[in-house]
């Protein structure tokens, strides 16, 4: 290849002499001597074989073959500068692409804040996010896919460093109505009129309709687990795809929904929702950002760590 010949500062030396038609001026531009730039373009032209300026005592003029070689050299150092200027802009004022993965309960719930004042801080970095499971968003951050995902923390967290932000605690919820007309069900086939907060939580679970999130969500996955531990066993399960969808669906009176409690504290306060009381209750579960420990960080991913760490500490 004739190019691995001829390195790259012959090509800036002539790019330079083309540009300004004048060897003594590009050896002031490029700080270096007028024999040095005459040698590396005589040494350029021996490589390709060819003449590429014409010479007289005013100056140089490009040849044909000279003038079609600048063409590409102006384009190439001209990219070349955008590119150095555009770091510089990445550097300076925080330009960047951030790539988040989060599902779409946590995004809705606890992402979005975080991004909206992140935003003004850094309104030049772009923002793409990728909603699906917590597991999906694990596998995509293995592979580099993403840069940082928001989930709640699994058992097994290899390769990742994991910064806490929040505590969530699962809750199972439904309407008063939907609870009393159940009692008032039970009590019917037992001969025990009783309410249904004097009942079991499993006896109520065993006999109601009950909705939880899809079978790949990780919440549905530490559900499950609780229902073993303490020998629950549902009649009745509905599958819902969204946390909001499980909202809905227990307001309206539809079943009983296993929900994220800090998310409800309004229909609680309200009463529009009733808590059923579990014992043992569902332990807290700690949500937080993760990333690989072995990937590259990029200026924007070390802005976003910074900002909610420093969020977090307030």
């Amino acid at each position: 290849m004739i190019f691995l010949e001829s390195n790259l500062t012959l090509y800036r030396i002539f790019n330079s002499v083309a540009g300004t038609g004048n060897i003594s001026r590009s050896s002031k531009e490029l700080f270096i001597s007028q024999p040095a730039v005459s040698k590396a373009i005589q040494t350029l032209e021996e490589n390709l074989h060819m003449t590429l300026f014409i010479r007289s005592s005013r100056g140089v003029r490009l040849t044909e073959e000279g003038a079609l070689l600048y063409e590409y050299t102006k384009s190439a150092f001209d990219t070349l500068k955008q590119g150095e200027l555009t770091l510089f802009q990445m550097q300076e004022l925080g330009i960047g692409h951030l790539r988040i993965g989060v599902s779409t309960t946590l995004c809705k719930y606890i992402l979005l804040p975080y991004l909206k004042d992140f935003v003004k801080c850094y309104p030049h970095i772009k923002i793409t996010i990728e909603c699906q499971s917590t597991y999906k968003t694990l596998e995509l951050l293995s592979q580099n896919k993403i840069d940082i995902g928001l989930i709640g923390k699994p058992d097994n967290l290899k390769g990742m460093d994991f910064y806490e932000v929040q505590q969530i605690e699962d809750i199972f919820v439904s309407t008063e109505t939907y609870l009393n007309n159940l009692s008032l069900q039970l009590s019917k086939n037992t001969n025990n009129k009783a309410s249904f907060d004097t009942k079991s939580a499993t006896e109520i679970l065993r006999n109601s309709n009950v909705m939880l999130l899809d079978e790949k969500n990780i919440t549905r996955l530490y559900v499950e687990d609780y229902f073993t531990r303490n020998n629950i066993k549902t009649n009745q399960l509905l599958e819902v795809s969204s946390m909001d969808l499980l909202i809905e669906f227990a307001k309206i009176g539809l079943g009983i929904s296993c929900v994220i409690k800090e998310f409800v504290q309004e229909e609680l306060k309200s009463k529009e929702l009733i808590e059923l009381s579990l014992n043992p209750p569902l332990k807290k579960r700690a949500v937080g950002f993760a990333y690989s420990k072995e990937a590259f960080l990029p200026q924007s991913l070390k802005h976003f760590i910074s900002f909610y760490k420093e969020r977090c500490s307030s």
